[in-house]
């Protein structure tokens, strides 16, 4: 179940990136990075090559957009609790 949970988090994720006021090239680019990084785990269940953890970088990523996108920014945390709690 956390695994659906998790999903439907990335589903809406990009629904906010549709709805949104527009974001740079590079700001879109790092979500959508981070999204297809998330959804490689859920079908691979290996960790992640780097050191860098999926938490790590979505950690970052919701450090980038809380000033300026504040809901993209919430539903990131909402993921990086999501794949805490699966111990991804």
């Amino acid at each position: 179940m956390p695994a659906q949970d998790l999903r439907l988090q990335l589903e809406e994720l990009r629904n906010q990136l549709e709805q949104q006021p527009p974001l740079s090239d590079e700001e879109r680019t790092s979500i959508l990075t981070v999204i297809a990084q998330i959804e490689a785990q859920l079908v691979n269940q290996t960790p992640p090559a780097s050191g860098e953890t999926l938490v790590d970088g979505v950690n970052l990523a919701v450090e980038r957009f809380e000033v300026s996108h504040p809901t993209l920014a919430g539903t990131l945390r909402n993921i990086m609790q999501s794949l805490v709690s699966m111990g991804i």
